[in-house]
């Protein structure tokens, strides 16, 4: 099937399976939806990655969206190469944190204080923590297609109603842990309105990805958002935005500028740590006020505020904030929409983009929620994949999963995923 040496990545995931579960340390690197086997990365430089046997891939997946800048960025390097001079943990606070907590604060109105973490997954559990405490209610409200992390009360899926409480999507979670999480689907005002006016009491939080991107790119109506935003303030409750990926992607202000929008709490990660292990959470400081020590919702970590993500954080955040990188990732997501989409269109394809962030949904139009996303589509998208690393074009190995762009890319960068996704796509026609 492939044309490309793939010999070394074979042997070491045979050894990997041994040592590790399907040989991985995240499910979806596996390449199971995709019909595949992983590559083993040996390096990243700019906006290409380099596996074992010496393959050079374009990277449109970016570790999964850390990585803005691209790999390497020599002022990110610097600063963890400083940094690691002093020491890596110290478990103790350290001025580091403090400036990058400065530089999301001044980036983020709706943020007053904001505490690290080392996960979104984290930041989300410790967050709808803070929104059960400070209200003294249990329920909290998410949305089908919208991914928060493995903690056991975001691991809930939707049955056979529109409002499903306590159905666990993964072994090992009691049934428990969910009772208390209700799950709607999206772009639905109705079915909101009807829980808030039976369960409004109830409701400690609403938590929704903005700007969902991890089942599709599920762009919302911003008056929906804003629906969200009024519903919860009229009851009492919490609106959690969930910006692990969109914060600091999409602008240095995240959805809620984009829409308009100001949160209770807010989530972030991947950016924020320039490429290493960092999550957090924040909100105004009456409501961070609930968090231990000051009071009485427990959170602690021993790596939360580690030196060297905070000093990469920073660095990436000084680069967006004095060069122009939001401008130009936009230019390039507007040309690569612009001259992918008329292909696309012919296959009864689309493309789905934000700003840097997008999607290559293969049904007729974008769907802004999980329910109408088509299967058909997974399916091709599997011999997409492996058409596209035949092409040197690194995705992500899931078609529900999104892609990005990174300021390291060109012109001619764009130009070369243009034209191996038109290539690409002779090899998935429309069934």
């Amino acid at each position: 099937m492939s044309g490309m040496a793939r010999k070394r990545s074979q042997q070491l995931y045979e050894q990997a399976c041994i040592l590790m579960p399907a040989g991985v340390n995240s499910p979806v690197r596996a390449f199971g939806s995709v019909h595949g086997q992983p590559l083993f990365i040996q390096s990243g430089q700019s906006a290409y990655l380099k596996d074992v046997d010496g393959n050079r891939y374009l990277d449109c997946c970016g570790s999964w969206g850390p990585l803005i800048l691209g790999h390497g960025h020599p002022v990110v390097l610097a600063a963890v190469r400083e940094i690691c001079e002093n020491g890596l943990t110290f478990g103790a606070p350290h001025e580091g944190e403090m400036k990058l907590a400065e530089a999301v604060i001044q980036s983020y109105p709706a943020v007053e204080q904001v505490r690290f973490v080392n996960s979104g997954t984290e930041a989300v559990m410790s967050a709808l923590r803070l929104a059960r405490g400070a209200t003294g209610r249990s329920l909290i409200v998410k949305f089908s297609g919208c991914y928060h992390g493995h903690s056991d009360c975001m691991l809930v899926e939707g049955g056979s109603g529109l409002a499903t409480f306590g159905t666990s999507s993964s072994a090992g979670v009691p049934t428990g842990a969910v009772a208390d999480t209700c799950v709607l689907p999206l772009d639905d005002e109705q079915v909101v309105e009807d829980l808030f006016q039976s369960r409004g009491e109830d409701i400690a939080a609403v938590v929704i990805e903005p700007i969902p991107a991890n089942a599709g790119l599920l762009l919302q109506r911003e008056e929906y958002l804003q629906f969200l935003r009024q519903i919860t303030q009229r009851f009492g409750a919490l609106l959690v935005l969930d910006e692990v990926i969109s914060g600091f992607r999409v602008g240095l202000g995240g959805a809620a500028a984009r829409y308009g929008l100001e949160p209770d709490l807010v989530t972030f990660g991947k950016v924020i740590g320039g490429g290493l292990p960092v999550g957090a959470f924040g909100g105004k400081r009456e409501l961070m006020a609930h968090i231990a020590p000051l009071g009485p919702v427990y959170q602690a970590g021993t790596l939360s505020g580690n030196p060297v993500a905070m000093a990469a954080g920073l660095a990436t955040l000084r680069v967006l904030c004095e060069e122009d990188v939001y401008s130009r990732l936009e230019d390039l997501g507007q040309r690569f929409e612009r001259e992918v989409t008329p292909r696309l269109k012919e296959e009864g394809a689309c493309c789905a983009r934000i700003g840097s962030i997008f999607w290559l949904a293969f049904q007729p139009k974008a769907p802004r929620s999980l329910e109408t996303i088509e299967a058909e589509g997974m399916t091709r998208y599997a011999g997409f994949h492996a058409a596209m690393l035949e092409r040197e074009i690194y995705l992500a190995p899931s078609g529900y999963e999104v892609g990005f762009l990174n300021a390291a890319m060109d012109e001619q960068d764009i130009t070369t995923l243009v034209d191996a996704i038109d290539s690409s796509l002779t090899v998935v026609p429309r069934g």
